[in-house]
């Protein structure tokens, strides 16, 4: 359980986070605030969707407070469907001026469509399934208890079965 309570972490950061957006943050404070991990923002650092910080006399990195907007930008945009990739690419463009809006927008419709195609698919398994067990449940009371009903060896041959059949034969 979180304590809320004055100098708890929680109060510690909201002080340093929030309430002071010229300061900096540490990677820690930074991932612990975001919900990711240090490793994460590495990551992202690495893909160029996050500035790499500077470092203090330590070592450490020292991010500006705007960077818990990106990331969790970031993580709002792979929530959404985005890719790593795919910001990479919008992000470029917006960090050096651009406007990456339209690119967005048609990323975005792609994924709807790729979506309804998933959905169509999923409904179209759903619906085999079903009449699979409807089929397996009576095959079942017909099979005398302890006695295999072998459900899984009445499944429909998968498509590309044949291909991959036809290829080993090919080989040998």
């Amino acid at each position: 359980m979180l304590d809320p309570g004055i100098c708890s972490r929680v109060d510690t950061y909201y002080v340093t986070v929030i309430e002071n957006p010229k300061r900096s943050i540490r990677s820690g404070d930074l991932a612990q605030a975001a919900g990711v991990s240090t490793d994460t923002l590495r990551h992202y650092e690495r893909l160029g969707i996050l500035r790499k910080p500077p470092r203090t006399d330590g070592g450490y990195r020292s991010y500006p407070a705007d960077a818990l907007d990106r990331v969790n930008l970031i993580r709002n945009a792979l929530a959404s469907g985005f890719t790593l990739r795919e910001l990479s690419t919008i992000l470029q463009v917006r960090d050096t001026g651009g406007a990456p809006c339209q690119q967005v927008v048609e990323v975005a419709r792609e994924k709807v469509q790729q979506l309804e195609i998933q959905i169509a698919q999923l409904t179209r398994l759903r619906d085999s399934l079903k009449s699979t067990v409807r089929g397996w449940d009576r095959r079942l009371k017909q099979t005398p208890d302890g006695d295999r009903a072998r459900l899984l060896e009445s499944l429909p041959k998968a498509k590309n079965q044949d291909v991959v059949t036809r290829r080993k034969s090919w080989e040998h």
